[in-house]
Formats: C-alpha cells, sequence, structure tokens
C-alpha cells in the first residue's frame, strides 16, 4: 500500500526568471525536432519533440539570438537583425523597431512575392491579410525566427509549421481592448435607439418619428458573456449607464466581478434573464454557434443582442429565425462567421439587425497601441527575452522533456476533464494539483505538466494558446491560482510521477459524484504503457482511457446496466473504445466511465438518462 510521507505546496504565481532551473528563453533559432526534419544541422543539447495532439505542439531549449554578418541578397552585408512588415503598422510602432533592427515595409505582396523575400528577414508583422503558411517557413529556410500578429487572432499563420522549422510566435492580445468596449457600448446604445436604421430613413428622404421609438437601457438587465479583458470593460461602462449588469464566466473570480458591481451567474441564467446580451466569449470548439435555435429558445421575448467578439459563436441562420419569430427584437454585429459576410446575406440585410465591417479595434489610439505592443515582443524575442504573448514553442530541458513527454497528454486531460465538471456561476478561483511520486522533492521539475494543466483548463473557453512560457502569467490574469502538491509514495523511482490528482475547491460539480468528502471535484490519472487513463472520480476507483470522450454515468449497482448503455450507444452508431465500472460496495453505487470515439447525440443522451438505475451522467469532450 502507497503511504504518503511528505507533501509540499507552492503557488504557480510567480515569475519563471527566478527560477534557478528554468533557462533564459532566447529566440528559436537552432532547433532540433525528433520527428521533423530540421532545416540545418543542429547542436545535439537542442532536443525538442512534436506532439500533434497539443495546440502548442513542441517543447524545446533554447540558444541566444546572436545577430551575424549575412548576405542580405543584394550583395552587402548586414549586423543587426532585419524586420519584413508585410501590412501597414502604426509609426510608433515602427520606431520602436528601428531601434533595434533593419525594417523593411513591404505591403500587398502577392503569396510568392512574400515566400521569394522572406529568406533575407529574421523576424516578419503581419495583421490578419497575410496568410503566414508552410509555405512561407519552408521558404525562409529556418532564416525566420519570429512571427509577429499585430492583434489578437493567430487563424493565419501555421503554428505547427512555425514550431516545426523554429519561428517563435507572438501576438498583440490586451492593445485594443478600450476600443472594442467602446464599440460594443456604441452599437448597445445605437441599436436600443435605432440610430442606423432612422439615419438611413432621413437620407432617404423620410420622417418615421413613430416607427423608431426605441427603448431605455437605464433599469435594464445586460447579461456580459465572457467576463475578459473586453467584457469587463463593457460591464463598467454599462453601469455607468444605469443597467443592471450580470455576467457569465467559468474562469471570472467572484470577487473581481462585485468589485466591478456584476453578479457572476449560469449561462442559462444569464440569457434567460437579460434584456440585452453583450457577447465577449472566444471562438473555440465549446463554443462554436452557441447561441443556437436551443439558446434562442431560452431567452426572454424580445430580448436584444449585440456582439464584438467572434462571429462564429451564433448560429447565424438561427438568428435569423429568432429575429423573426420576435425572440430577438435586434442585433447588433461587428463580427461575422465569414468576413466580409455575403452581399445576400439575410441577416446582413434584416431590417432589425445593425451591422459594422469588424471595427472594434478601428481606432487610432488602438492602432498605435497594437503596433507597439507587437513591436515590443518582436524585439524582445529577438533578444531572447520571455514573452507573455508567445502562442507556441514552451521551453524545457531536454532531459525533463524526455522523461515527462509520456504524462505531457495526461496532465492536459485531466485539466480539460476537470473544467468540463464545473458548474454554476462562482468561478474557478483555485486548483490543486497533487503529483504521486517516489522522486525526491528536488528531482521532480513539474513546470511542464503544471503548465499543460493550465492549457487544459482555459483552451476549452479561450482563444489564448497555453505553453510553457505563458502557463504562469495567464492563470494570474485570469485570477486562477494554482498550487501544487508532492505526495511521496512506495513505487518505482524509474517513473517519475505515479499518478497525477487534480481537485477544483469550492465549486459546484455537474456530476456530482466526483465530488470529495471536502467537496472538492477529485479526480485523478495514471500513464499505462504510454496512454493517459482516468483511474478515480471522487471516491470512486474507475479504469478509462482519456482517448477521444466520455460519459460518466452513477447509477444503482445492478446487472446489466453496461448492456443497457451499451446498446444504447450501439442504436446511434457510437463506438465504445473502453469501459469501466468503479463502486462503493456490492449492489450499492457504481459509476461506470465510457469511452466513446464520437459525440453521442443529444437522443442517445436523452436516453442514457432516462435508464431508471441511471441517477446521474454528465459527457465530457475531450
Amino acid at each position: 500500500m502507497a503511504s504518503a510521507t511528505s507533501a509540499k505546496s507552492s503557488s504557480i504565481i510567480t515569475s519563471l526568471n527566478k527560477s534557478p532551473k528554468n533557462p533564459k528563453i532566447t529566440s528559436p533559432n537552432n532547433l532540433f525536432f525528433l520527428k521533423t526534419k530540421s532545416p540545418r544541422p543542429l547542436p545535439k543539447k537542442n532536443l525538442a519533440i512534436t506532439n500533434n495532439a497539443l495546440s502548442s505542439p513542441v517543447l524545446t531549449t533554447r540558444e541566444t539570438y546572436a545577430p551575424k554578418e549575412v548576405n542580405n541578397g543584394a550583395g552587402s552585408l548586414r549586423t543587426r537583425p532585419s524586420i519584413l512588415v508585410s501590412e501597414k503598422l502604426g509609426e510608433a510602432g515602427l520606431a520602436v523597431l528601428r531601434q533595434f533592427a533593419d525594417v523593411e515595409c513591404l505591403y500587398d505582396l502577392s503569396p510568392d512575392e512574400l515566400c521569394e523575400k522572406i529568406v533575407q528577414f529574421d523576424a516578419l508583422i503581419v495583421r490578419s491579410g497575410t496568410k503566414v503558411n508552410r509555405a512561407v517557413f519552408e521558404a525562409a529556410k529556418g532564416q525566420l525566427k519570429v512571427v509577429g500578429r499585430a492583434g489578437v487572432g493567430i487563424d493565419n499563420v501555421d503554428l505547427q509549421a512555425a514550431t516545426e522549422f523554429g519561428s517563435l510566435v507572438v501576438n498583440a492580445p490586451t492593445a485594443n481592448t478600450i476600443a472594442a468596449a467602446e464599440h460594443g457600448i456604441a452599437l448597445l446604445t445605437s441599436m436600443a435607439r435605432n440610430v442606423a436604421q432612422a439615419d438611413a430613413s432621413m437620407k432617404a428622404g423620410k420622417w418615421l418619428r413613430s416607427k423608431y421609438v426605441g427603448v431605455s437601457l437605464v433599469g435594464k438587465t445586460l447579461a456580459v458573456m465572457g467576463f475578459g479583458k473586453v467584457g469587463s470593460e463593457v460591464a463598467r461602462r454599462a453601469k455607468g449607464l444605469g443597467m443592471h449588469v450580470i455576467a457569465h464566466d467559468p474562469y471570472a473570480p467572484a470577487d473581481r466581478a462585485r468589485a466591478v458591481g456584476v453578479e457572476l451567474v449560469s449561462f442559462d441564467h444569464a440569457i434567460s434573464t437579460a434584456d440585452f446580451i453583450s457577447i465577449h466569449m472566444p471562438l473555440t470548439q465549446t463554443t462554436k454557434k452557441v447561441f443556437n435555435d436551443t439558446t434562442f429558445s431560452k431567452m426572454k421575448k424580445g430580448v436584444r443582442i449585440v456582439n464584438v467578439a467572434r462571429g462564429g459563436v451564433i448560429d447565424e441562420d438561427a438568428l435569423v429565425r429568432a429575429l423573426d419569430n420576435g425572440v430577438v427584437a435586434q442585433a447588433a454585429l461587428d463580427v461575422f462567421t465569414e468576413e466580409p459576410p455575403a452581399k445576400e446575406s439575410k441577416l446582413v440585410q434584416h431590417e432589425n439587425v445593425t451591422v459594422t465591417p469588424h471595427l472594434g479595434a478601428s481606432t487610432k489610439e488602438a492602432q498605435e497601441g497594437v503596433a507597439i505592443e507587437i513591436a515590443e515582443a518582436v524585439t524582445g524575442a529577438l533578444r531572447g527575452e520571455l514573452s507573455a504573448t508567445a502562442v507556441n514553442a514552451p521551453m524545457v530541458s531536454a532531459e525533463v522533456l524526455s522523461e515527462l513527454a509520456p504524462y505531457v497528454h495526461l496532465a492536459e486531460k485531466l485539466g480539460r476533464l476537470a473544467v468540463q465538471l464545473v458548474a454554476g456561476g462562482s468561478g474557478i478561483q483555485t486548483i490543486k494539483v497533487s503529483y504521486r511520486s517516489a522522486r525526491g522533492q528536488d528531482d521532480l521539475d513539474t513546470r511542464l505538466l503544471r503548465a499543460m494543466i493550465t492549457k487544459g483548463i482555459i483552451e476549452p473557453i479561450s482563444d489564448m494558446h497555453i505553453n510553457l512560457v505563458n502557463a504562469d502569467f495567464t492563470a494570474k490574469q485570469k485570477g486562477l491560482r494554482i498550487t501544487e502538491e508532492r505526495v511521496s509514495v512506495d513505487s518505482s523511482p524509474e517513473n517519475p510521477i505515479d499518478s497525477i490528482q487534480v481537485q477544483i475547491p469550492n465549486v459546484e460539480s455537474k456530476f456530482e459524484s466526483t465530488m470529495s468528502e471536502k467537496g472538492d471535484i477529485t479526480i485523478e490519472g495514471k500513464v499505462k504503457d504510454g496512454i493517459p487513463h482516468l483511474t478515480r472520480v471522487g471516491s470512486f476507483g474507475v479504469d478509462v482511457s482519456l482517448e477521444g470522450n466520455i460519459i460518466l454515468c452513477r447509477q444503482v449497482d445492478q446487472p446489466g446496466m453496461i448492456g443497457k448503455v451499451g446498446n444504447i450507444l450501439a442504436d446511434h452508431n457510437v463506438n465504445v473504445n473502453f469501459m469501466s465500472v468503479g463502486r462503493t460496495s456490492k449492489k450499492q453505487k457504481a459509476i461506470m466511465a465510457i469511452g466513446v470515439d464520437e459525440q453521442p447525440e443529444e437522443d442517445a443522451l436523452t436516453k442514457i438518462g432516462q435508464v431508471p438505475a441511471v441517477e446521474e451522467f454528465v459527457f465530457l469532450n475531450l
């Protein structure tokens, strides 16, 4: 029997620069990839591993960037870094760049022209119009060390290719916060008073005062869906307009919301009680088309919706139907699933919809701010400084990487499982991670695993890409405190970790059986034959492979339950890849953990819930 003999906790809210084991991050030239071809010979000490399951797929050590005398293609030599700016950037940002590097602004390059010129540059700065795909990195032949995206989204940059060819990708996520919030408020007020429609009517020679009677904002309830940087700024301004503001965000600390005078509530409570809804959610697999026929049907008749976040969070066809049947009285949209939207779009042409062409960040001040932010991020990366906005290539020593590689997937999966189990509107504030190991206190570097757990917790409902470089920073920004505990157990010291346990205290759970005796959501996992397994749910022992997705059922322990649930899934063409049952005692309570390859249809899940012996169940998307 393993026995706990020691435990030590430490918060991750510390500076990575202060860690004695954490070397200074430097520009990602000279990387060696175990599963990819290197563009040129590299030192043996720079090891990396590619893991396609991670969106930040490569973990590596780095060497300092040192400008060398390089032929710039025109026959002359240069000793400073060279930066290509392929789209218009504010002068303040260009000034920052020119203090450190040679800067060339070449706008409107064709894809072929970009590939032809990129080999001359150490860094590339783009906005959303330039596609930095694999062909660009191949053409750079390892010379391109940093790609800077002047803005938040990085959909136009091939992160996998960037990492394979040793290019660090950074973005500028904060400078346009106020501009986006102000635009949200502008759309809110103009929609409420029919400003755009009345303006068009007057310019057409009409005077229709009675047609464009608006609604007042004071005393109305605004639901802010996503209480991050932009959402919280919208909330502040809406409070100033006399509105009652509620918010939904599973990661927002309740005390931070209270400081603004905002109540955190569940998703369903927010949409069902709001007079106005302002959307500030990132576009992820979890949030894609989260506003659909089902969610619109739960809203108050006559609700008004503003979206300055991402177009894909709304099912646009469903919104048109909701507008036509009067459930949604009006909508004001700055973003669309496809941009620009089709000219004949029913949504754009709808008389109760106000639209703008993605102007959220389009103020002079925001554009200058983004320019400075991305310029500082790029020059900092070329100097070899840690970047809080890095979105790929986390750093770890080769020795630690090799040893912990099998546990990386487990750590992320446990984080993803844990966050999906949280219910209610209180928000996650603390995560406790326990590593059970036979290793000594100083013989287990868990920074990589901590980052992967953070990644699993944050990425499902965030547009941030989490890695070892930005995990601590991001957690701190979101008010998330992660503590680590190492528990000594009697197991083989050859394996660095026996098991990983993740606990979330002071929250409600969608699946009550995950709650420990202390009232915490508790799950635990191990690596078996290189594959991550879920081994404990609350007080129930299970054993299910963390591949695909999982259904958890709490049931009365009786014969035939596996067959009943299995037959329902089979009837709906859902393949079961793993199944495990854990119970407290014979014919009492049991937990059935089922691994499935596909996401079951709603009808299949409903039928599982209708099995008489099933007391609760939850579907978890991994």
